[in-house]
């Protein structure tokens, strides 16, 4: 059963519609936060926030936009600051893009693209949320999501990677900045979860990783929520600094799934 803990805060969730952040904004919600749901897509923004009004009717609050744009996250952290009979306190930089591509043919739009988000949408939303806490004299918490890839290599993925590692060593950064003000700053990594775009990627998604993970299944946003509210919650008061892998025990050995390919297709040749 959900505890209330939350009643009477505010918490932003970028990127927030679908998946790992429509996942962690229910269990605010859930357990009595205020939640401003960003996404840049606003027929899925809409449906999210109404899914997560049945759970807690009155707590989930559209703003749709680029969390990647600089003027925007500052629009949406003043935003936040005003709802009524609650107090920002939460920020989840949620949002990111994942970009696929060989080292050697990776363009620099895509670079642009997947850092803007990642990096400087991440680093401008701390930024503001900050100093929001700062003005406020608010002890508040934020949590950046990185990756687990941010933390061991995986195929096609160097840019990506480099952005979640980035992401880590940030939180690690603004302890010193935010410890004194009483700010927490932690990131969580994620491996593999199940969700609405990793289900359409790969149909066995599920089956893959339970083969792969020491867990024996695939992540699911449930998950990944689950340690988010933890750093949030009262249990997270002095932890800063610090970054969670959220993995299923991945990163501690496991190969990554081109790797099962390979030798299952060198299962098939023939034996001479």
């Amino acid at each position: 059963m959900p505890s209330p803990f939350f009643n009477g805060q505010t918490a932003i969730v970028t990127g927030a519609a679908t998946g790992i952040g429509f996942g962690i904004a229910r269990y605010l919600v859930e357990n009595g936060a205020s939640v401003v749901v960003n996404d840049i897509n606003p027929t899925a923004t809409a449906e999210a926030v109404g899914e997560l009004n049945s759970f807690g009717p009155g707590r989930a609050f559209p703003y749709v936009g680029d969390a990647g744009s600089v003027d925007f996250v500052y629009e949406l952290v003043d935003f936040a600051a005003t709802l009524e009979n609650s107090t920002l306190k939460m920020i989840v930089a949620n949002a990111g893009l994942t970009e696929f591509g060989s080292f050697f043919e990776f363009s620099e739009e895509s670079f642009d693209r997947l850092t803007a988000l990642n990096l400087k949408g991440t680093f401008f939303l701390a930024q503001a949320a900050a100093r929001q806490f700062r003005q406020e004299g608010t002890a508040g918490r934020i949590v950046l999501i990185g990756s687990n890839v941010g933390n061991r290599a995986y195929p096609d993925l160097a840019a990506y990677g480099m952005s979640k590692a980035g992401i880590a060593m940030l939180a690690q950064q603004l302890t010193l900045d935010l410890a004194p003000l009483g700010i927490t700053v932690n990131c969580v990594a994620p491996g593999a979860v199940l969700t609405e775009r990793t289900e359409m990627e790969e149909p066995d998604y599920a089956g893959v990783w339970s083969i792969l993970n020491p867990t024996g299944r695939v992540g699911l946003p449930a998950d990944v929520a689950a340690a988010v509210g933890f750093l949030l919650g009262p249990g997270g008061a002095h932890i800063t600094g610090q970054q969670l892998l959220v993995d299923g025990g991945w990163s501690a050995y496991a190969a990554s799934p081109q790797f099962v390919d390979r030798i299952r297709e060198g299962a098939k040749k023939p034996q001479v």
